[in-house]
């Protein structure tokens, strides 16, 4: 491989440029809405020059770190200059977007992947990213056949530089069901989590706990907005699993009945040891 572009040079795409950017003889090429961001980015020598429509035909690999929207947008865009690239997006549902440019792939002769890089911060923009943000983490890919063994050869190949510990291929339904649960539902959770009048005062008494669950409550409004709307269905039945549950642990609660308030707290403990591990 010899030349990368990445589209949005954000948290996650400037982590992207950075990590290709450390393995030699790679030419990584930058877009940004953002001119001052892509000149910062040059700046820095995460990128060494800017991803025009006349150097998509030299890229063996595009890479869009950027909303779901604009990623369909970009790829109908810039259908007909792409034949012969792989195009991997880093958005986090995968279900529309595989759904429109499969097809549209096929059709102008470039293979698209969906994707999904499992790791980020709880800031963004590309004053954050770094190089090594995603070594040793996992990475999701939704590929439009899932019976190609050297397709996912080449894909691990395209992307061996950034340093993904391990490639997960699922389909994309999979993948947003799963992810409304391990990522979606949290974020809201934490969000939801602060709102509590009590929270202004709890500086002197907090500790792990309430890092830990507050954590995601600092986040890209605009961007999970998307995500959400994208994924509601998925996300909407995981609320209805969490209301259930939780009205249970308020009903113990507000009856006095500690039997069944132990028997709800074992039960999570013993989940979360069977899920994962000790």
């Amino acid at each position: 491989m010899k030349t990368v572009g990445v589209v949005g040079l954000g948290l996650i795409g400037g982590s992207l440029a950075k990590a290709y950017k450390r393995t030699q003889g790679i030419t990584v090429l930058g877009s940004d809405m953002d001119k001052s961001i892509l000149d910062f980015a040059r700046l820095a020598e995460a990128i060494d020059g800017e991803l025009t429509d006349t150097e998509l035909k030299n890229c063996d690999c595009i890479l869009l770190a950027i909303f779901p929207q604009g990623v369909i947008e970009w790829v109908q865009a810039k259908a007909h200059l792409l034949a012969g690239t792989t195009v991997i997006d880093c958005a986090g549902t995968k279900g529309r977007i595989c759904e429109t440019l499969f097809p549209l792939a096929k059709e102008n002769g470039f293979l698209f992947v969906g994707g999904h890089p499992m790791a980020g911060l709880h800031r963004s923009g590309f004053k954050f990213s770094r190089e090594d943000l995603f070594d040793g983490e996992p990475m999701v890919i939704v590929p439009p056949t899932h019976d190609d063994i050297q397709l996912f050869d080449d894909i691990k190949t395209l992307l061996a530089p950034v340093g993904f510990g391990r490639i997960s291929v699922t389909t994309s339904d999979e993948h947003d069901a799963i992810i409304a649960f391990a990522s979606q539902m949290p974020h809201v959770i934490s969000n939801a989590f602060v709102k509590s009048p009590t929270a202004p005062r709890h500086k002197g008494y907090s500790a792990g706990s309430y890092r830990d669950l507050s954590r995601v409550a600092q986040l890209d409004p605009n961007m999970w907005t998307e995500l959400f709307l994208e994924n509601k269905d998925f996300l909407l039945h995981e609320f209805e699993n969490f209301l259930s549950a939780i009205s249970e642990y308020k009903n113990a609660l507000e009856s006095g009945n500690a039997e069944k308030l132990r028997e709800l707290l074992a039960a999570g403990s013993r989940i979360k040891r069977e899920v994962d591990g000790p």
